[in-house]
């Protein structure tokens, strides 16, 4: 069986060093050692200012969105996974769905001012499949109305942009450590900030708004990492970029198989000044030009245990929780639409073997003919 992913993890001798010393202090969370050095380490070897850990993404996400007050309306795209617009309605937040780029699969600044309202508060993008968003132009129109920018780099643990951290963009950044992510700590998130005035703010809502053994400051949440997540992700960091250049192999292999094949799109890595993670292999089938669809390669795949994932399929904006909203109309997403159908995620993780991988290659190539 090939899964679509598969976790990587440290010795189980040295992760088991590490539960020792926690099962001797009897200290499982609430800001203990191996948080506390996990939270420096990260922030080291990310090349960012103050981290805050979280048990996941999706309440780093949750808390985010609360310490920097985002009222009204959210502009943000549908070609993600369904936490990022989740995390805006249990804030109370209405989400406006905006079309994507058909090149980087990200938000499209062209279309984020057609979108803006009165009501609009910040613009929540995704770094989807860890390809940087158009930064630069995403920073210049929420300068231009005052909007907050919040991005979702679930995808973007690693990435960098001009030998600088991709989380230094935006006014915080949303990390997941969740199993099926480059780096994880089985589950797990942070979030990323500028300065320790709002990394003391997100530290007092992740613990309940507790300043104090005796003072509450703010109805905060309990989203606190534990010790044995914060333990794992030391170890991990010391294993992450030989990880990624394994991962870096498979990726390539499957670019140079698939690049020219008729019908098949594919993600393009080659801009020098971007460190890329190699979280995900998506391909676009148009089955007009390839002969057959997405759907039909998938379960082709299927039935020899090699599991792939439509990966963003369906769109948020067509759940039954979304679809009603005017921003959710197929003709305001029409880009976002097409590749939701035609995508295809394939499998690719450090310890797929090369042959595997070409396996695949010759199952999709062969199902054209």
């Amino acid at each position: 069986m090939i899964n679509v992913t598969k976790p990587s993890l440290p010795p189980l001798n040295e992760f088991v060093k590490s539960l020792e010393e926690i099962w001797e202090s009897k200290n499982l969370t609430n800001n203990g050692k191996f948080h506390k050095e996990f939270e420096k380490a990260l922030a080291e070897f990310l090349g960012v200012k103050y981290v805050s850990l979280f048990t996941n993404g999706t309440l780093a996400l949750i808390t985010g969105l609360q310490v920097l007050k985002i009222t009204g309306e959210v502009i943000t795209t549908p070609y993600s996974f369904v936490a990022t617009t989740h995390a805006l309605y249990w804030n109370g937040i209405k989400p406006v769905f905006c079309d994507i780029d058909p090149v980087s699969m990200n938000l499209d600044p062209e279309k984020i001012e057609a979108a803006i309202t009165p009501k609009t508060t910040a613009i929540l993008p995704v770094y989807v499949y860890g390809n940087p968003c158009n930064v630069e132009a995403i920073a210049k129109i929420a300068d231009t109305y005052g909007l907050k920018v919040i991005y979702d780099a679930a995808h973007a643990f690693g990435v960098k942009i001009n030998n600088s951290s991709i989380c230094n963009f935006g006014d915080i950044s949303i990390l997941s450590f969740h199993a099926t992510k480059v780096f994880n700590t089985f589950e797990g998130g942070a979030i990323v900030c500028h300065t320790p005035e709002m990394k003391q703010q997100i530290d007092y809502l992740k613990n309940f708004g507790f300043a104090n053994e005796i003072t509450v400051v703010a109805p905060g949440i309990n989203a606190k990492m534990t010790e044995f997540q914060a333990a794992l992700g030391l170890l991990q960091l010391k294993y992450f970029d030989e990880a990624i250049k394994k991962r870096k192999n498979i990726f390539d292999l499957y670019y140079n198989e698939l690049s020219g094949v008729k019908g098949i799109k594919l993600l393009s890595r080659n801009k020098e000044n971007i460190k890329y993670n190699y979280a995900y292999f998506p391909v676009f089938i148009d089955k007009n030009i390839f002969g057959v669809s997405r759907d039909i390669i998938y379960e082709e795949l299927k039935k020899k245990d090699i599991f792939t994932r439509r990966y963003f399929y369906p769109l948020i904006s067509q759940f039954p929780t979304y679809k009603e909203l005017p921003s959710s109309a197929s003709d305001n997403l029409s880009i976002a639409e097409k590749y939701s159908s035609e995508v295809l995620c394939l499998p690719i993780y450090s310890d797929l073997e090369n042959d595997d991988a070409l396996k695949i290659v010759e199952i999709i190539k062969k199902s054209s003919i």
